[in-house]
């Protein structure tokens, strides 16, 4: 009989303490988007003082659907939606080449990561922004 609750206290003991040791160790996490879609606008470099420059452009996907329960292609069952996506280049290699090469109406490929922040407008005022930050990746 005694040794039983002498194991519910080891397993507690040992529970609690594990608990504890693994909020010290970094979590992995995964922030990763891949976007294919045309180019909105010829891309603008713009540099923040003391700050590396950066290449932004727009790109905007279409998502499409069949709207209405006919199986058959019909004119007017197919509905779609534009998103706009701006997106930062930083990388020095890409952001240069990003700049010189990606025009208006060019079909794109990105892959970055997603980023939210905020920022005061000319008349003072703070927005939200949501911004893709390109990686590796920009075809």
């Amino acid at each position: 009989m005694l040794r039983r609750p002498i194991i519910q206290v080891l397993r507690q003991f040992i529970r609690h303490e594990s608990d504890s040791t693994t909020s010290l160790i970094l979590e992995r996490s995964l922030n990763r988007i891949q976007l294919l879609g045309r180019v909105g606008q010829d891309p603008v470099m713009r540099q923040v003082e003391g700050k590396n420059p950066v290449t932004i452009f727009s790109l905007a996907t279409n998502e499409m659907w069949r709207s209405g329960e006919s199986e058959m292609f019909q004119a007017g069952d197919i509905t779609q939606k534009t998103t706009w996506h701006r997106i930062s280049v930083f990388r020095p290699g890409l952001r240069d080449v990003a700049y010189q090469y990606v025009k208006k109406g060019a079909r794109i490929y990105v892959e970055g990561k997603i980023d939210y922040g905020e920022y005061t407008d000319k008349n003072n005022v703070r927005r939200q922004a949501t911004t893709i930050i390109a990686g590796n990746e920009l075809y």
